[in-house]
């Protein structure tokens, strides 16, 4: 049998078994090994349990470098070039990762047998191949490799196998994006969602999270599943209990736990994202993250329950008001509208700075100038602090001249805490430290989860990762940010 009627008869088989999409790889496939040479595309640990175990539809959670990205182009591509009328697309999340990808099918085609590639009549003879597509004329297939954040991507397509690598880290609205591919997958289509983590926000934490509901497979490798991945063996006596539980649990080797404690002392707090070891620690961390995550989620393992819930839950109270103390209600302030921003009040103990209420809801600023001149009537007259940016200025007003409430911190002589770029990183600065130092200062989980979320952007401010919010950051750090002024105040 010469090689174009063997590649015809590879089609069905290697769509039905995974040992013969294993085997067809590993023959006909080439990469780049570690050290640099032209090695077949043997599948490792992890590559092999995926094939195993994949299904139509796909999520894969991974540590760094574990050849995933590599062995599903590889499956991709078989499938594109043993059947009639295949589209392919791989989406990266920047276009350099694009074409990192291409280069490797681009090996891929390059070291297939000659009578499969060259000639008038070669099935996999290719009438167009530039960086980031490859079209197969005799058998009207193609495969396509595109970033993220090109304009549409994947819209107006019939997509049999979609790839979509890095979703984590993928640019600009990614649940938009990602629904348009989804829209272009077709009916019977395969779809891999893969990534490393990158804290616990964003499409692909939330793609995880929901994927045990939706039919897709989730797939977790940790590190250890690739066998590159040793240094020198730490001694069996020198474990700490840590390490003893993993080695028990997962049979690890002294070699492995060398290569984990040199993973600690170059990454870190980063090292459970970068090389995860579970499917729940893993999204702990995030190297965007302004504040430290540890402490926050230890904190959320702790929180006292509220005393009282009203306005159908929005409104939370721990600590009512104490005769003869002195509190701060602060205020981030939205427009209002059911697709807007959260207004969000704060109410701190002026003394020991510990949170007593919290209230998120949708609230145009009458609405929420009366209700933060009532709480403040409650907690005995305590000091209102609005931020005055956007629409604080029309609280302020609201408050004087509506609510009749006058007990209103001011910067000089102008009502309100401006919030500035000069100010900012102070605030969150207070914040983070207090989060750190003294974390039984805060009840609320909406804050501590909005506290995983909020980020350094890559315009060098800071603010909530996309698809999330921040206001019960912002409240809660002009809180601190006041009663710490007020503090140093004759």
């Amino acid at each position: 049998m010469n090689e174009v009627e063997k590649l015809k008869g590879l089609g069905e088989d290697i769509r039905s078994s995974p040992d013969a999409m294993i085997g067809a790889i590993g023959e006909y496939l080439y990469v780049r090994g570690r050290d640099g040479r032209l090695v077949p595309l043997v599948a490792n640990q992890a590559q092999r349990n995926f094939e195993i175990n994949r299904g139509e539809k796909n999520i894969v959670l991974k540590a760094r470098q574990m050849g995933m990205t590599t062995w599903i182009a590889a499956r991709f591509f078989m499938k594109t070039i043993t059947a009639p009328g295949v589209l392919t697309v791989q989406v990266a999340h920047t276009r350099e990762a694009a074409e990192g990808i291409f280069r490797i099918v681009q090996r891929f085609w390059e070291n297939l047998p000659a009578a499969l590639r060259e000639g008038p009549h070669a099935p996999l003879r290719r009438s167009r191949a530039n960086v980031g597509q490859m079209c197969f004329p005799e058998l009207d297939s193609e495969f396509r490799i595109i970033s993220a954040g090109d304009p549409g991507a994947g819209r107006g397509l019939s997509i049999q196998n979609l790839h979509l690598s890095e979703v984590s880290r993928w640019p600009g609205d990614a649940n938009e994006t990602l629904a348009g591919l989804r829209a272009a997958l077709a009916p019977n289509g395969e779809m891999v969602i893969e990534s490393t983590p990158n804290g616990a926000y964003g499409c692909f934490y939330e793609e995880w999270g929901r994927a045990a509901t939706n039919g897709t497979v989730q797939h977790f490798f940790p590190w250890w599943l690739e066998e590159a991945y040793i240094a020198a063996p730490i001694r069996t006596e020198d474990y700490t209990q840590e390490e003893c539980t993993l080695v028990a649990r997962h049979n690890l080797k002294p070699q492995q736990i060398g290569f984990r404690r040199a993973l600690e002392a170059s990454f870190h707090g980063l090292r459970t994202q970068e090389y995860a070891e579970d499917a729940i620690t893993c999204f702990r961390t995030s190297g965007d993250c302004c504040f430290i995550a540890d402490s926050i989620l230890d904190r959320l393992q702790a929180l006292p329950t509220p005393i009282e819930r009203r306005r159908d839950g929005a409104m939370l109270i721990w600590l009512p008001p104490l005769e003869r103390k002195k509190y701060i209600v602060a205020a981030d302030t939205a427009g209002g509208g059911a697709e807007g921003d959260y207004a969000v009040v704060q109410v701190i103990d002026r003394s020991s700075g510990v949170q007593c209420a919290e209230l998120q809801q949708r609230l145009n600023p009458l609405e929420l100038a009366h209700i933060v001149a009532a709480l403040a009537r409650e907690y005995n007259d305590a000091t209102v602090a609005i931020e005055r940016n956007n629409h604080g200025a029309a609280v302020l007003a609201y408050l004087e001249n509506a609510a009749r409430y006058t007990r209103v911190y001011a910067q000089g002589e102008q009502p309100g805490w401006l919030t500035t770029p000069a100010s900012k990183p102070k605030m969150i600065a207070l914040l983070g430290s207090l989060l750190v130092e003294s974390p039984d200062l805060f009840c609320s989980s909406r804050l501590l989860n909005e506290c995983r979320t909020y980020i350094n952007l890559p315009n060098g401010g800071t603010g909530a990762a996309s698809g999330t919010h921040d206001d019960c950051v912002m409240a809660m750090a002009v809180a601190h940010a006041v009663r710490a002024e007020l503090m140093t105040r004759p």
